[in-house]
C-alpha cells in the first residue's frame, strides 16, 4: 500500500518508520526539506495513486492541523481519505469530515499512543469513521498496532471523532497515574534515611505487584538515568487533552477526581518546586520525548 505522510517528527517520523518496515511505501511531507520527500502537498498529493489516495496528517493539533486539512480539501478528490492522527478535540472531527465530505473525500480520526517507543513496539491506536475506510485503512493500523491481539492494540470506536475522543480519556487516565506514581516517589524519597534508594525500590515493583506497568519501568529508567532527577526542572507542561476530559466530566455529571486533581498539580508546578512535578516531567520525556525544562533554565 502506498499513503502519503504529513509531518515527519518524533511521532510521524517513527510511525513511518514502522509502516516502511511493514512493506508499504510512504510519501513524507514536512516543512523541514531535510527530512521531506517533496516541496509542497501539492507534490505530496500528485505522487499517490490517483483515485485511491490516503494521506495521514501528525501535525500539532489545531490551527496546523486545520490550515493542512483545508489545503488537502483542495488537493484531492472523490475516493481518497484522510487519516488525522493528531491530539485534536473530538469535536473539531465532524467538522473537518463534513468539510471532506463535500467532496467526497472520507476521513479517520486515529488517536494514537505508543511515544517515542513506538516505532520499535507498536502504536496503541483508536480510530474513528466509516466502517469502509477503516477497513480500507487497516493494512495500515496492522503494521502500526503492536504484535499480539489485534483487539489488544487496535480498536474501532465508533464514528467520527470517537478515535479522538477515546484517545482524550486515554491521557486523562494517564495524567492520573502519572501522579500516583509521582506522589509515592517523592513520599519514599522524603524518608531517604529510612530508604536510601528509592530507585531499587520502584524497580523491585515492576514484576509481581498489583502497581507494576510501563510507566512505572520508565520512571526507574529515568531514575537510573538522573538519580534524584536533579537535572529536570518540576515545570510540566500538559497537552490540553486533561482539560477537555474534565471539560467531558462535567458536562457528564461523570465525577473525575483524581484527573481533576493531576492537571491541578501540574498547574502547580509552574509556581514552585516539587519533586512530584520533576517526576512527572521526566515521565514525559521518557515516553513521549517531551521537551524537558533543565533545572538551571527555570
Amino acid at each position: 500500500m502506498h499513503i502519503g505522510m504529513v509531518g515527519l517528527g518524533k511521532m510521524g517520523g517513527n510511525m513511518r518508520q514502522r509502516i516502511e518496515a511493514a512493506g508499504h511505501t510512504v510519501t513524507g511531507y514536512d516543512t523541514n526539506p531535510e527530512i521531506s520527500d517533496v516541496a509542497s502537498l501539492a507534490e505530496l498529493a500528485a505522487a499517490l495513486p490517483a483515485g485511491n489516495r490516503v494521506v495521514w496528517i501528525m501535525v500539532p493539533a489545531g490551527a496546523p492541523t486545520l490550515s493542512v486539512l483545508e489545503e488537502l480539501a483542495t488537493r484531492l478528490g472523490a475516493g481518497d481519505l484522510i487519516i488525522e492522527g493528531g491530539n485534536s478535540y473530538y469535536r473539531d472531527d465532524q467538522t473537518n469530515a463534513a468539510m471532506l465530505a463535500e467532496r467526497g473525500i472520507g476521513y479517520i480520526d486515529a488517536g494514537i499512543s505508543g511515544g517515542v517507543w513506538g516505532r520499535e513496539y507498536g502504536y496503541g491506536t483508536m480510530v474513528g469513521g466509516s466502517a469502509e475506510d477503516v477497513e480500507r485503512a487497516m493494512p495500515i493500523f496492522d503494521a502500526l498496532r503492536p504484535d499480539g491481539p489485534s483487539e489488544e492494540g487496535f480498536v474501532h470506536a465508533g464514528g467520527v471523532g470517537a478515535g479522538h475522543f477515546s484517545k482524550m480519556v486515554h491521557n486523562g487516565i494517564e495524567y492520573g497515574l502519572m501522579q500516583a506514581y509521582a506522589e509515592g516517589y517523592e513520599i519514599i524519597a522524603s524518608r531517604s534515611d529510612l530508604v536510601p534508594d528509592v530507585a531499587a525500590v520502584l524497580r523491585a515493583w515492576q514484576r509481581g505487584t498489583v502497581v507494576r506497568s510501563w510507566l512505572l519501568e520508565l520512571l526507574v529508567d529515568a531514575l537510573e538515568g538522573d538519580p534524584g532527577l536533579a537535572g529536570v526542572d518540576d515545570y510540566a507542561n500538559d497537552s490540553g487533552e486533561g482539560r477537555w476530559t474534565l471539560e467531558e466530566a462535567i458536562d457528564n455529571a461523570v465525577p473525575a477526581p483524581t484527573i481533576a486533581a493531576a492537571l491541578f498539580a501540574r498547574f502547580a508546578s509552574r509556581q514552585e518546586q516539587s519533586p512530584a512535578m520533576k517526576a512527572i516531567a521526566a515521565l514525559r520525556e521518557e515516553f513521549g520525548g517531551h521537551a524537558v525544562r533543565r533545572a538551571d533554565e527555570r
